[in-house]
């Protein structure tokens, strides 16, 4: 905070008279309303990461001399932590939506115009934003690609579909999900994919006009996926009409920037639109059934609707298999609708204290390993050298991962790095400019993530993660000291660093 008051006095020549932090955010960064005696006011936002900060920059820099609807960086730190924006009020268009979501999708003419508005700018946003536009400065990566989809579609599988307790063929499905992944990245586009296109993420000028926020994630991609990532939001309710209308007037806007086959375009989108229901009905069984929030528990019922809605389409989902295994899940009984409720019911989910898995009736009560509920987790992260073997683990457990780092560019094979680590700026830098590194633990995170909280749910005390690479000296140090630094940011667990070939040591403590 200090850190960022200092920012504001050098571009404002005076401390501000009032600081309030801003709620809401969905990641680690920090935002802050800053004001001065005359009540003119700035947004400072503190981040975790120089990496995501400096894209954000750099993209609303760009959009500002495109002369697009996004705020204004003021300021930056000199350590890329902290910058100041240009304030664009309080008013989002999920505030101002509030009514119609609450009236079941029932959306007032002046609460359809404002989706109008926004939907209309899209475009802007994605084609002449995209001019000129140096996609590697992007975080964290450059463009959409077929892993990128996989992943989201594994995601699927592990934390929503088996949790269900749906039989299925693993390896069909995997062959229905490599189709879809090719079919979804098929066409090179120089369009901007904002990622992240929701209306919490749209801020209301005094007039109702649309302004972008939070773009950070962006990157190369397809159009069609914010389309489908706004307007099948399962918790807004958009009725099919409204969705025809605001699919026409997004058309409409984007022919002026670019030709556009109709007919191609409306097929490609329902690929989207399949794509997006299984990768939120992914994130609602993680965040729903393994962290048993309410807020994604509640979103399942309308997720499963739109996904039925789909299914009932001729050309809703050409994977045959695919077809018939989410033709199953969606009849499924805590899924099924009721007469007094046919979109959803009130026990269209289920939770659970421990297990997310059904057990068959034959099976007999559950038992519990003898590890459970012990805790706190503590986490040892470490780095290696294949040439030397990979750690023992002391705790006895036998578990964890081991990720071999050697598929990534190596700076030790450059003369000016052989003696610098992973730990060390000029290879930091050298490592992050170069983004094999990062696509590499953009995975490892999420699974990393996943692991951690299922085992602090379950009171584990103890989990592994190794890196290793030739030396363990670059990559396999600079890989286990991020996954270290980031599951004590998002845990506040304790995690023991290990760089076994540079003789480092390092203990995070519990916050």
């Amino acid at each position: 905070m200090e850190r960022l008051k200092e920012l504001y006095k050098e571009y404002a020549g005076a401390e501000p008279a009032s600081v309030q932090p801003i709620t809401g955010s969905g990641s680690n960064r920090q935002y802050y309303r800053l004001t001065d005696a005359s009540g003119s006011s700035v947004i400072g936002v503190i981040g975790t990461s120089r990496d995501e900060n400096h894209a954000f920059v750099y993209l609303a820099q760009h959009f500002t001399r495109r002369q697009l609807p996004v705020p204004q960086v003021l300021a930056v730190s000199n350590d890329g932590l902290c910058y100041l924006q240009s304030d664009l009020g309080s008013l989002s268009l999920f505030d101002a939506l509030k009514n119609g979501r609450e009236a079941g999708g029932r959306y007032t003419q002046a609460e359809k115009e404002l989706l109008r508005r926004t939907i209309a700018q899209l475009p802007n946003l994605q084609i002449r934003g995209a001019r000129e536009l140096d996609f590697s400065q992007c975080y964290p990566q450059a463009e959409m690609d077929q892993t990128n989809v996989l992943f989201d579609l594994n995601y699927f599988k592990y934390c929503f579909l088996k949790a269900t307790g749906l039989d299925f063929h693993e390896l069909k499905l995997e062959a229905s999900f490599q189709l879809l992944a090719k079919d979804i990245v098929s066409d090179s586009s120089e369009s901007f994919l904002y990622r992240d296109f929701q209306a919490r993420n749209v801020m209301l000028d005094a007039d109702g006009n649309p302004m972008f926020i939070d773009f950070q994630g962006g990157r190369r991609g397809p159009v069609q996926y914010d389309l489908a990532s706004f307007l099948w939001q399962a918790s807004a309710r958009y009725s099919d009409e409204l969705r025809r209308e605001l699919i026409g007037v997004y058309i409409q806007s984007l022919k002026q920037y670019t030709e556009v086959n109709e007919a191609q375009f409306r097929q490609r989108l329902r690929l989207f639109v399949l794509f997006r229901l299984l990768q939120v009905l992914g994130a609602y069984g993680f965040r729903g059934y393994f962290e048993r929030k309410k807020h994604f528990l509640e979103s399942i019922p309308p997720a499963i609707q739109n996904l039925r809605q789909l299914l009932a389409e001729e050309d809703g989902c050409p994977y045959p298999y695919l077809r018939e295994v989410l033709t199953q899940l969606v009849n499924m009984p805590q899924f099924a609708p009721t007469p007094e409720a046919p979109a959803q019911r009130a026990d269209g989910f289920r939770t659970t204290d421990a297990n997310p898995y059904k057990p068959h009736p034959a099976d007999g009560p559950a038992t519990f390993s003898k590890y459970d509920g012990k805790g706190p987790l503590v986490v040892d992260v470490y780095s290696f050298s294949y040439r030397k073997g990979i750690p023992e683990d002391t705790s006895g457990n036998g578990g964890g991962y081991v990720f071999d780092c050697r598929s990534t560019h190596n700076p030790g094979r450059y003369e000016p790095y052989k003696q610098l680590t992973g730990l060390d700026e000029p290879v930091i830098r050298f490592l992050e400019d170069d983004g094999e590194i990062l696509t590499f633990l953009d995975s490892v995170y999420k699974l990393a993530d996943a692991h951690v909280a299922r085992y602090i749910q379950r009171g584990f005390t103890h989990l592994m993660f190794c890196f290793g690479c030739t030396g363990g000296q670059h990559r396999s140090v600079y890989s286990a000291q991020h996954v270290a630094e980031h599951l004590h940011r998002k845990f506040g667990i304790e995690v023991h660093v290990t760089h076994r070939e540079q003789k480092i040591n390092q203990i995070l403590l519990p916050t």
